[in-house]
């Protein structure tokens, strides 16, 4: 059994699966929700049951938050500031990254160390090999408590800004988001031929977006060096495929309002003088 005591405060979906995962390797680990109804199933395994959060600070030298906002992390944090001195507070409350290092300064100014948790997983994912962490902030924190962060899953450690993390966390997620409205429009476009399936597409569609990883770092690296080159179609090419698409679409009887918006900057781009250049131009009229 391990000497480290953890705290989780929050027990959700996610943080009852951040709880689960260290109990299951033997940490003593305390638990508080507003709701307590919410915590037997971890108390069924072992966890021990906080009457306060007060009481939650005075039993665990990590205390891990991961509530609805971080309206709430400061409410609680300033709840019993005074019992912060030399804890370890790890945020994995989703927000911004000005939140967050707004909260790393409260949680600094009390004498204890603050690291910011991105947590680009599902709750089945945490305590596996596909749980993915992204840690920003105190880095003497992280280094001193990372053999303990790895049971929940494979870490990166972004750096001392603990708005890193969340910035990070918002552009996977918009990743994410691309992903599923690309796949929303794909597989609906799909099944509207009467014999076709979204089911059925699936092998398809992998192997295609699969293939197309190596062009993305290429754009990544465009994005980086402000070299546009075309690898394949330009935008005056791109804003032509684009219409054909919209209009086979509406054809079918399916809407075409996830595509329009990408329709639409491409066209900016073509206007702005990005004809003869990749998508990755579109950079130019992202950044404000």
């Amino acid at each position: 059994m391990s000497t480290t005591k953890v705290a989780v405060i929050g027990i959700g979906a996610m943080g009852t699966a951040l709880a689960a995962a260290f109990l299951e390797k033997g940490y003593p680990t305390t638990i508080w929700n507003r709701t307590a109804a919410r915590t037997a199933p971890l108390m069924d395994k072992g966890a021990h049951l906080a009457t306060s959060v007060s009481a939650a600070y005075e039993s665990s030298n990590i205390v891990i938050f991961c509530v609805l906002n971080n309206i709430i992390v400061e409410e609680l944090l300033r709840r019993d500031a005074s019992l912060l001195n030399g804890k370890i507070i790890i945020n994995s409350t989703n927000g911004t990254l000005q939140e967050a290092r707004h909260l790393s300064e409260l949680v600094l100014g009390h004498g204890a160390q603050y690291l910011h948790a991105a947590l680009m997983a599902v709750p089945a994912h945490i305590g596996t090999d596909h749980g993915f962490i992204i840690y920003s902030g105190h880095e003497e924190a992280y280094d001193s408590i990372r053999a303990h962060l790895s049971i929940l899953g494979e870490d990166k450690y972004i750096g001392a800004d603990p708005g890193s993390a969340s910035l990070h966390d918002s552009a996977l997620l918009s990743g994410v988001y691309g992903l599923f409205s690309g796949f929303l429009h794909a597989a609906v476009l799909v099944s509207s031929q009467q014999d076709k399936t979204a089911a059925g597409f699936m092998d398809m569609y992998v192997i295609f977006i699969t293939s197309m990883m190596d062009y993305l770092r290429a754009l990544a690296r465009q994005i980086d060096n402000g070299n546009y080159e075309p690898l394949g179609s330009n935008l005056r090419i791109q804003v032509h495929a684009l219409k054909n698409i919209c209009e086979v679409t509406e054809s079918q009887g399916v809407s075409a309002e996830l595509l329009k918006p990408i329709q639409a900057l491409v066209e900016k781009g073509v206007e702005a003088g990005h004809a003869n250049s990749d998508i990755s131009a579109l950079r130019e009229l992202l950044r404000r």
